[in-house]
């Protein structure tokens, strides 16, 4: 069960992992199940990941068979290429652009599993220059008052002065 559930789920340890497969093959061969070296080579090509598909065509459309060493060989050279072209793709990863507010540009309330806020809710008014409750900041007097000291009046700002 070991032999047929063995699986590389990384780029790295292929030297490691096809050595693992050889010696179960050994053991099994002790147990007289003899298998073929021709299978040990396929069955391993076969356990390690997706990234090494190009090299296992390329063994594919070779008339040569090799032995369990030298496709140990083969595959330290292929994990070598294969961990240069990872480092380069790492320097490429980008992420998400986020809005200030904290939420990713394309997401929404829904798509996060929160609800929306019921509308019959209703909300505290509370100014936030006089700190009373009861009106909001443009309704309120001592800020119209403010204002207008200041030289900021409404007439003034709507013609663009």
């Amino acid at each position: 069960m070991r032999f047929i559930n063995l699986r590389l789920t990384t780029v790295k340890g292929t030297r490691k992992h096809i050595m693992q497969v050889r010696d179960i093959a050994a053991q099994l061969k002790k147990l007289e199940i003899i298998l073929p070296d021709t299978f040990v080579v396929h069955f391993a090509l076969n356990t390690l990941p997706q990234e090494y598909s190009p090299f296992k065509i390329s063994y594919n459309t070779h008339k040569v068979d090799w032995s369990i060493n030298e496709l140990i060989t083969m595959c330290a050279q292929e994990e070598q290429r294969l961990m240069t072209e990872i480092g380069e793709n790492a320097l490429m990863a980008t992420t998400k652009y986020k809005r200030k507010s904290g939420k990713s540009k394309g997401s929404t309330v829904a798509a996060k599993g929160k609800l929306p806020p019921k509308a019959d809710i209703k909300k505290i008014q509370k100014c936030f220059f006089c700190k009373k409750k009861g009106h909001m900041k443009k309704d309120c007097i001592k800020f119209k008052k403010w204002m207008s000291q200041k030289g900021y009046d409404k007439s003034e700002t709507a013609n663009g002065n």
